[in-house]
Parts: C-alpha cells; sequence; structure tokens
C-alpha cells in the first residue's frame, strides 16, 4: 500500500534515537541492576493544588468542548504573566492553548514554514526537533553550538548558513540538552539578523523556570522589534512537574494566532477545559516546585563534575539550567553511541549517545540530572571504574 511521504521524512526520527533507553528498560526488566539516567522527568509529582484544581474544574462540569485558541480564563492569565515577564503589553488574542509544548512547536512550524523553506537549529538540538520541521516539508540547516562558546548559538555561524530559502530560526533557550542559556546580547545579535533577512524567531522556553542561581534569563518575546516576527512555545511540563498534563501553548502577534487558528481547529478543537482551568490558577504565581528542582539539579551536575573530573579523564560542561548534563567522553576512544552501549553493557548505567540530539555531540553523552541522589553517586563510581578500563580500542556499536 501507499504511504504519504511524511512517513517517510520521518522515518529512523523517533524511537530510534532512544535504542540506549530502550535496551536498558529491557535489561531491567529482565533482572538487571541498571541506573538510568536517559529521560529527564521532574524528580517531584506535581503539588496537590494542580490535582485538586483539575478534579474541582471537571466535577463542576468542565469536560466540554473547547475551541482552537483555548480557553479564555487560560489565554488571560498567560497574557498577564508574559506581560510581567517581558515588560511588554502581551493580549489574550496573542495566546494560543495546545497540549504541551511538542504540539504548540509542531503546530507553530506546520503554519509558518512549507516545504522548499529552511529552518535554522542549534546542533545538537532536543530530539523532535527534526522531526518537527520535517513533518512541514521543510529543510532543516543544523548551525554548530560550539563547546568554546558554552553552546550558545550565535549570529555570525547562523548567517554563514543563510541560504535564499532560510524561513526560520529555531532557538531553546535554556536549552536542551546543553543547559546553555542565552544572553540579551545573544537574542539582540540574532534579532537584528532576523530583520535583516525577513525571518521568523520561534523560542522553545519550557525551562525558563528551571534556571540556576545568578543566570539571568532573555527572551525575544521580551524585544519590542521583534515582536510581529516572534513566537514563543512554552507548557507547565518542567515547570509544574506535570508533563502528563499536557497543557501548553504558542504566543507571537495577533496575526499570528488568526493565521494558525484554522489549522489548530482542525487538528484539535481544542484543550481540555478542566486541565485550562488548573493550568490557569498554576501559571498566576511562581510554580512552588520549581525551585527545589532548580537546587537539586545545580547541585547534581556540580557533585557530577566534581567526582568525574577529579576521579577520571572525564570532562562535564556544566548546565546554566535544566535537568541535564554533558559528559565529554573522548578520552575513552569512543564515539558517543559505542560508548553508551559499552556502558550499559558493562557498567549498568544508561545514558544518552550525544548524536541522538546532533552530529556535533559526537564525543559527548548526555546524562539526567533527575536521578535521585543515591542513584546518581552509585552512576559515577560505575563511570568512572568503566572510564579506567576504556584504554583500548573501542567495541563496536549496537544497533
Amino acid at each position: 500500500m501507499k504511504y504519504a511521504s511524511i512517513t517517510e521524512r520521518l522515518s529512523g526520527l523517533g524511537g530510534a534515537k532512544w535504542a540506549v533507553h530502550s535496551r536498558a528498560r529491557a535489561l531491567k526488566a529482565a533482572g538487571r541492576d541498571i541506573v538510568e539516567l536517559t529521560i529527564g522527568e521532574p524528580d517531584v509529582p506535581p503539588r496537590d493544588t494542580l490535582l485538586e484544581d483539575a478534579a474541582a474544574a471537571m466535577r463542576a462540569g468542565r469536560m466540554g468542548y473547547s475551541n482552537g485558541m483555548g480557553e479564555p480564563g487560560l489565554r488571560a492569565a498567560l497574557a498577564a504573566r508574559y506581560t510581567a515577564s517581558t515588560g511588554r503589553e502581551i493580549t489574550p488574542d496573542q495566546v494560543m492553548c495546545l497540549p504541551g509544548t511538542q504540539t504548540a512547536l509542531f503546530t507553530t512550524l506546520m503554519g509558518l514554514v512549507e516545504a522548499g523553506d529552511e529552518v535554522l537549529v542549534g546542533d545538537p538540538m532536543y530530539a523532535t526537533y527534526e522531526g518537527c520541521i520535517r513533518a512541514s516539508g521543510a529543510a532543516m540547516v543544523p548551525v554548530p553550538l560550539r563547546p568554546e562558546n558554552g553552546f550558545r548559538i550565535r549570529a555570525e555561524d547562523i548567517a554563514a548558513r543563510l541560504t535564499p530559502r532560510s524561513r526560520a530560526i529555531l532557538l531553546n533557550t535554556p536549552h536542551n540538552p546543553t543547559g546553555a542559556v542565552l544572553t540579551r546580547d545573544d537574542i539582540r545579535e540574532i534579532g537584528a539578523l532576523a530583520r535583516r533577512h525577513d525571518l521568523w524567531i520561534i523560542s522553545d522556553e519550557v525551562y525558563e523556570e528551571l534556571i540556576f542561581e545568578g543566570v539571568p534569563f532573555a527572551s525575544p518575546l521580551a524585544e519590542a522589534d521583534l515582536a510581529d516576527r516572534t513566537v514563543v512555545v512554552s507548557s507547565i511540563s518542567k515547570s509544574h512537574a506535570a508533563p502528563g498534563f499536557r497543557s501548553g501553548w504558542a504566543i507571537g502577534s495577533a496575526e499570528f494566532t488568526a493565521n494558525l487558528l484554522s489549522l489548530s481547529e482542525t487538528m484539535l478543537f481544542g484543550s481540555q477545559p478542566f486541565l485550562a482551568d488548573a493550568t490557569a490558577a498554576a501559571v498566576s504565581e511562581p510554580s512552588p516546585v520549581a525551585p527545589g528542582m532548580r537546587q537539586r539539579f545545580a547541585a547534581r551536575a556540580a557533585y557530577l563534575a566534581g567526582r568525574l573530573e577529579q576521579e577520571s579523564a572525564l570532562k562535564v560542561s556544566r548546565p546554566q539550567a535544566g535537568m541535564f548534563a554533558l559528559i565529554d567522553i573522548s578520552s575513552t576512544g569512543m564515539d558517543a553511541e559505542t560508548y553508551a552501549f559499552d556502558l550499559l553493557d558493562k557498567a549498568g548505567v544508561a545514558v544518552m549517545p550525544g548524536t541522538s540530539f546532533g552530529a556535533m555531540l559526537n564525543d559527548w553523552v548526555r546524562v539526567a540530572l533527575t536521578a535521585p541522589d543515591a542513584a546518581l553517586e552509585d552512576a559515577c563510581g560505575r563511570i568512572i571504574d568503566h572510564a579506567a578500563g576504556c584504554r583500548h580500542a573501542p567495541s563496536a556499536a549496537r544497533s
């Protein structure tokens, strides 16, 4: 039977990137002692108030159809939140509510780019970005994020890869997997480039509330001269430890939301009103769980770097935000995928190969900071012992 070309464009961009994680789960199910450091889920449950607000809304009958823009109460709450954080007036008609950051990003890209267009995105990148771009028919243009620049995307590196087909720049700040946070100067330089070449700026800011102490946050949404070309996507998945709620949003200009409304209504015809009510209450005040996560993830990143760098030849790139840290494994003589499978099979520690996030991380692996302290301490010991044995030719990568 014949299938649409989108299935070919997305082939290999889904579960194939998570092969190490899948193998780790299989080994664990078979009884192996495995320390999982692959997936970044919040290490605490959502606060009871979030659950109680959703339950109360359901009991009040808030289970009917919504619409493609989202519930008025949530849109108003988000408009107020972003007005306060950006210093610019954001109105409810600039807000579109969608099921999670992933759906918001997918919808945004489907509405802004198409076949023949190019989207510039930092390499490394979150694992689903390439699929979201390819689904639209557009081509992804990787822009290298260099360790010597703190893995922050640079305007000059973007400029070197522009073509007449360039239509959008996809930013991620704070960044997954590197934990880098763009500065206001970074944003302004990228914005000037976008204005000169009439490019959209799409900014995934889902980790905004998980920035470590002393690191300032900057968003293109705060820049008035970028207002007509910026779209921010986010959700309560990370900030409120509620990834299963699938409650997110896209914020742009009123023209942007008006043009994407028919797409949103065709695809979803609205999110659940009871989740919208709970989300509205959640975003109307600072997250009660984010401060604890920030403190724990920063402390775990520091512990990881201290242990590995003192007791092995491995190096750690210390994140400024988020749930992950990167380990430079070049001293082992293995590439990222070979190392990840070797570490899993020999030491029982599951990490993500850097190449699951882009070609620039062939000498790196990503470690989730969401495991309990005791599990991370155990993993560090195993990683150090494994590194001591990596003085010979690498074993073959597994498929």
